[in-house]
């Protein structure tokens, strides 16, 4: 970790984003490219800027917003379901809890890691697809799932780590070890690595 973050700089407590807004993003991200992601997500908060506003929509008219993005339909159910929830059941506002949060409606431990990441800026280990397939490959962990992934990254990342663990994670995934051939001859870590099928140029 102290040499990706020399070359891939993670987000910072500093750089914590609102509650609502992160839940909201995170959720609408699964499954998405980050560029559609954030077009249907601008679309959403333009419209419904609060847990209480976003409680008086319908699936039906938030649909018309999210069609541009993977499972829309479904996303559109679980995010009026979600502010409902949040206004009756917690005054509006997204706990600050993984288990509580892992409560709302399409909200599952790893949407629920990242909005505390980057929705409250508290230690959590937050894996998506990308971290877990990298830290699969760097050999950090033998795991099938990403669920499984975070109980063993849990156990063996010391805690000054999980803050900014899944930004540097996502972003070395993106520039270097990407799915299918990774580029292991730029890569800071090849010496550590336990991937059998390095790559060159």
């Amino acid at each position: 970790m102290r040499i990706l973050r020399k070359r891939f700089q993670g987000k910072a407590e500093s750089q914590k984003e609102d509650p609502f807004r992160s839940i909201v993003f995170t959720l609408l991200s699964a499954r998405t490219r980050d560029s559609q992601t954030e077009i249907a997500y601008q679309k959403v908060i333009a419209k419904y800027p609060s847990a209480q506003a976003l409680s008086q929509a319908t699936p039906e008219t938030l649909e018309p917003l999210l069609a541009t993005i993977g499972l829309y339909r479904a996303k559109a159910r679980h995010l009026v379901a979600l502010a409902e929830m949040l206004i009756h059941d917690f005054d509006g506002v997204v706990p600050a809890s993984i288990e509580k949060m892992a409560l709302l409606p399409g909200v599952g431990r790893k949407t629920a890691n990242c909005v505390m990441v980057y929705g409250f800026g508290k230690p959590a280990v937050c894996v998506d697809t990308h971290v877990h397939r990298i830290v699969n490959r760097l050999g950090w962990v033998r795991t099938q799932t990403p669920e499984k992934t975070e109980i063993a990254l849990r156990n063996i990342l010391p805690k000054r780590w999980w803050l900014t663990v899944n930004h540097t994670l996502i972003q070395f995934g993106r520039a270097i070890c990407v799915p299918g051939r990774p580029k292991c001859w730029e890569c800071p870590l090849r010496d550590l690595c336990a991937f059998t099928y390095k790559t060159v140029k």
